[in-house]
C-alpha cells in the first residue's frame, strides 16, 4: 500500500488481517510511529490497525515481492512515486490505483500513467461513495473495481480477485467493466463537491446543493461519455454515488475547501492549514482543459476554477451560473 493518508492507511488496515500487507510512507518518520503506535497520527488516530500490518518508509522495502501494488498518493505524486517503484516490482503485477484525480499537464487518468510508468502490469482502480472515516468505523458502503490487462482490455478475472479481496461484511465491491468511466467519475466528482461547498458556506440550504449535485451530474456524465466512459457507470456507485456523498459529507476534503472558500477565504489560506489533499483543487483545472479538448461545455468546473485559480468571488460565480442562457433540461428528447 503505497501511500500513509487517511485513504492509504483504512485500506491497508482493512487488508492487514487478510493478507500479508506493508504500508509504504513518503515520510520515515511516520512510518515509524505508525509501526510503534499501530495508529496513523497523523490521519486517522483513532483507527486501530491490526498487528500484523507493517509500516515502512523504504519504498524498496515494501514492494519487493508484492503480489498487489496498491497506489494511494496524491494524483501529483503518483508518477514520481510509481516510478521509484517499477524497478522492484514482480513482472506483471498488478497496479491498483484508489487516487481520485487527473495528472496536471498530461491531463492523464491515474491507470494512464502507469500503462507508462509500469508498462507490462495490468492495472485497476478502486473508487466509489468511500470516505475513509466512515469505511474505517465499519460503516455499510459499497465500492466498484474495474481492471484491464497490460494492453488495455478488460479483466474481468483480476477484477472479480480484487472484489473479493476487498469485500468484507461492511465494504460491498462491484465489479465494472468501463475503467475509464470509474476514473474519470472519481476525479470529476470531486470539483463538483467543491462546488457544493461553495454553496454551503455562502450560507445555502438544501434546494441550492440538489440543484448543483443534479447538474453536476449532467455535467460529469457528458465529459465521461465524450471522453469514452459509458453512461450507465455515471449512474452508478462511481458517479452518481461518489457524487452524493462528497457533495453532502461534512467529512468530505473537497466539499470543506468549497465550504471555506465561500465563506470568502483563499485558497492559500486554506491549503496551509490541513494536511489533507484536497484532489479537486488540483484536477478542477483538468476537467476544464479535458472539456476544452472534448468539445463539452463544464460550466460548474469553469466557475470552480475561477474561484480557486483566478481569484474570483464566489457570489459572482453563482451569479455567473444562474445567468447562463436558458436552456432545456434534456436534450434530443421531444
Amino acid at each position: 500500500m503505497l501511500g500513509a493518508g487517511s485513504w492509504g492507511t483504512t485500506l491497508a488496515g482493512m487488508l492487514g488481517d487478510r493478507a500479508t500487507t506493508v504500508l509504504w510512507s513518503r515520510r520515515p518518520e511516520l512510518a515509524a510511529r505508525i509501526a510503534s503506535q499501530g495508529r496513523n497520527p497523523d490521519y486517522v488516530r483513532d483507527l486501530a490497525l491490526p498487528a500484523s500490518l507493517s509500516a515502512t518508509g523504504i519504498l524498496e522495502e515494501s514492494v519487493t515481492g508484492a503480489d498487489l501494488v496498491v497506489m494511494a498518493v496524491p494524483s501529483h505524486g503518483f508518477r514520481s512515486v510509481l516510478a521509484a517503484a517499477a524497478p522492484h516490482l514482480t513482472r506483471a503485477t498488478p497496479v491498483l490505483s484508489v487516487t481520485k484525480g487527473v495528472e496536471q499537464g498530461t491531463l492523464k487518468r491515474m491507470t494512464e500513467v502507469v500503462a507508462e510508468v509500469a508498462p507490462g502490469h495490468p492495472r485497476a482502480v478502486l473508487t466509489g461513495p468511500n470516505l475513509a472515516e466512515e469505511v474505517g468505523l465499519g460503516h455499510p458502503t459499497a465500492s466498484v473495481v474495474a481492471a484491464c490487462d497490460p494492453d488495455g482490455n478488460d479483466a474481468a478475472d483480476l477484477a472479480a480477485e480484487l472484489q473479493h479481496l476487498f469485500s468484507t461484511d461492511s465494504f460491498r465491491v462491484y465489479t465494472n467493466p468501463d475503467l475509464r468511466g470509474c476514473e474519470l467519475a472519481g476525479s470529476v466528482k470531486n470539483v463538483m463537491a467543491i462546488a457544493s461547498g461553495i454553496a454551503d458556506g455562502m450560507g445555502f440550504g438544501a434546494n441550492t446543493r440538489a440543484a448543483l449535485i443534479t447538474r453536476g451530474l449532467a455535467e460529469l456524465t457528458r465529459l465521461g461519455v465524450a471522453l469514452g466512459g459509458h453512461s450507465h457507470t455515471f449512474a452508478g456507485l462511481a458517479g452518481m454515488g461518489d457524487l452524493v456523498a462528497t457533495c453532502m459529507s461534512e467529512r468530505s476534503r473537497n466539499r470543506w475547501v468549497g465550504e471555506q472558500l465561500g465563506r470568502g477565504r483563499t485558497i492559500a489560506d486554506i491549503t496551509a492549514e490541513t494536511r489533507m489533499v484536497a484532489e479537486g483543487v488540483r484536477t478542477s483545472q483538468a476537467v476544464v482543459e479535458l472539456g476544452g479538448r472534448a468539445g463539452v461545455d463544464t460550466p460548474i468546473a469553469c466557475e470552480v476554477v475561477a474561484v480557486i485559480h483566478e481569484g474570483k468571488h464566489a457570489r459572482q460565480a453563482l451569479a455567473s451560473l444562474m445567468a447562463r442562457v436558458m436552456k432545456a433540461e434534456l436534450h434530443g428528447i421531444t
